[in-house]
């Protein structure tokens, strides 16, 4: 893990737009349930329609950006959605499909996921109500779009994907939301993505033959039929030369001319919509990550690191919960202790904030941070398993105040700790081991905690009983005389020996000698 960009690279330098929307293109598939080339794959194809349309070149660049951002508001109504369908994520998939025009694909779409679990009598009013009541769905689409729209102006683009992306879910017959609006009244990027979504939909889903079969049986209803015709016409030119393996690399050279480009903030307000995105997972995540990057930075300079080593932090803390966009809120969400599958969906959405960033050679550092806000010193923490030597000072400030924050939050299982007792399970974690001494005191002073000077930090996240143990080693002591001195037992003394050789590097009590003695220890704290 690095604390700072990579070489060369300064934390000020313009990003490409491409590349930080295709960061979040890529979550919005996790949470829509898709393939990961999904969304840059609808930009690919939308823009080679386009440019077969005869779309202007301003039009164009719109439709990239359209596509890239049609499911940025995925997670506006996760929450809600869980309550109907028990999970947030698969209907979605499931939903993407259908022909919501025709009412039996409709009803066979809630009879299958509406209600799960529940009484049957309970999940008929169910579908009752959502069928006579068609108004709630629009508003769910409606927000959706209204987020996405959001997200386009913090991002700096044009107004034209704006006003695009109010027609997300319309349709050519005007038969969607919003109602009323069809036919060539839909901006031009807006018909073109409706092909090119559905297009790269059902060619994960049911392969080509049914993909083109999709486009001609809803040209006229579904799409502008000029543009259908276009597409079934053009059908192998279109998706030909695509490799899935190169979906990042196809959407970055798919991008109109002229490339943009955001810079200061922009950037900054690009991760504050990753921040946006996992906070509207769920109520319980509202704040969340901004209070992470608020306590985290705070931290930082408390510790004195330099200032593109702080924005390099904060900018982490924002991303860092992004990948839980690719976890049910059926787990999230739930009251009670996890089951073991469970914990594993939770453990691998640091590694989803990862591998979002890792396409990009500009934002995958952050993304390597951002992904190790789990991690702790002992080995202990998830998803890489990492240990002390492995945790630069950025990663483990924001390991600290990623526990304090959540400490300090009601979640579905428990309330909210009070200060005192947050303090105390992060000292508790300290003593144990998994957090950085420094970095906790950092968090808590930060956080408006009364923290009393230390007497010395200790190298490598040694903790005093870790200390006392070392310096027994150094002057030859046994396991067991140890254990007498410090009144504990040789197999808690072999634990500590463990973890000091572990965080040391070493793999002797002689190599662990020299280690005390390179770091000025044996004289005592």
């Amino acid at each position: 893990m690095t604390a700072l960009p990579p070489a060369g690279r300064r934390i000020e330098e313009p990003i490409r737009t491409a590349e930080l929307v295709g960061v979040l293109s890529l979550a919005t598939d996790l949470g829509t349930g898709q393939p990961l080339e999904h969304a840059l794959r609808t930009a690919v194809l939308a823009v080679r329609l386009g440019e077969l349309a005869g779309a202007s070149a301003e039009e164009l660049a719109d439709t990239y950006y359209v596509a890239l951002l049609h499911a940025a508001g995925c997670t506006s109504n996760s929450h809600e959605a869980t309550q109907l369908f028990g999970e947030d994520i698969m209907h979605r998939a499931a939903f993407f499909l259908i022909d919501p025009a025709d009412p039996d694909q409709v009803l066979a779409f809630y009879r299958t996921h509406l209600g799960p679990g529940r009484p049957t009598e309970v999940r008929e009013r169910m579908i009752e109500a959502a069928l006579s009541d068609p108004a709630r769905a629009r508003e769910s689409f409606a927000a959706m779009c209204e987020v996405a729209q959001r997200f386009a102006r913090w991002l700096e683009l044009g107004p034209g994907v704006g006003v695009a992306l109010e027609f997300v879910f319309a349709r050519w017959d005007g038969n969607g939301p919003p109602g009323g609006v069809g036919g060539d009244e839909l901006p031009l990027p807006a018909r073109l993505l409706h092909i090119a979504r559905d297009y790269s939909l059902f060619l994960s889903a049911a392969g080509a033959d049914d993909a083109r079969t999709v486009l001609e049986r809803r040209a006229g209803a579904a799409y502008d039929p000029r543009l259908a015709e276009l597409a079934v016409r053009h059908f192998r030119a279109v998706c030909g030369g695509l490799d899935d393996a190169r979906m990042w690399e196809h959407a970055l050279e798919s991008e109109p001319f002229p490339q943009v480009t955001l810079s200061g903030a922009g950037i900054e307000a690009g991760f504050a919509a990753f921040a946006a995105l996992t906070g509207l997972k769920s109520p319980w995540f509202r704040e969340h990550s901004t209070a992470v990057a608020d306590l985290a930075e705070a931290a930082a300079w408390r510790l004195g690191l330099p200032a593109e080593s702080v924005a390099f932090l904060r900018r982490a803390a924002l991303a860092a919960d992004l990948g839980r966009v690719g976890v049910s809120n059926a787990i999230w969400e739930k009251p009670g202790p996890l089951g073991f599958g469970e914990w594993e969906r939770v453990r691998l959405h640091p590694y989803f904030t990862e591998r979002a960033f890792a396409q990009s050679q500009a934002l995958a550092p952050i993304g390597l941070l951002a992904g190790g806000h789990h991690e702790r010193l002992d080995g202990s923490g998830y998803h890489r398993g990492l240990h002390g030597s492995g945790l630069e000072p950025v990663g483990r400030i924001l390991a600290a105040a990623d526990c304090y924050t959540a400490l300090r939050a009601v979640r579905p299982y428990r309330p909210a700790l009070e200060p005192a007792a947050a303090e105390r399970e992060l000292r508790r974690e300290v003593e144990e081991g998994r957090l950085d001494a420094a970095a906790v005191d950092a968090v808590l002073a930060a956080a408006g905690h009364r923290v009393p000077r230390r007497q010395r930090d200790l190298p490598a996240g040694l903790t005093r009983r870790e200390l006392e143990v070392l310096l027994a080693l150094v002057v030859g002591h046994s396991n067991q005389a140890i254990a007498d001195d410090l009144g504990i037992s040789a197999k808690t003394v072999g634990h500590h020996v463990e973890h000091v050789y572990r965080k040391a590097g070493v793999r002797s009590r002689a190599a662990a000698t020299v280690w005390a003695f390179e770091h000025d220890l044996v004289r005592g704290p």
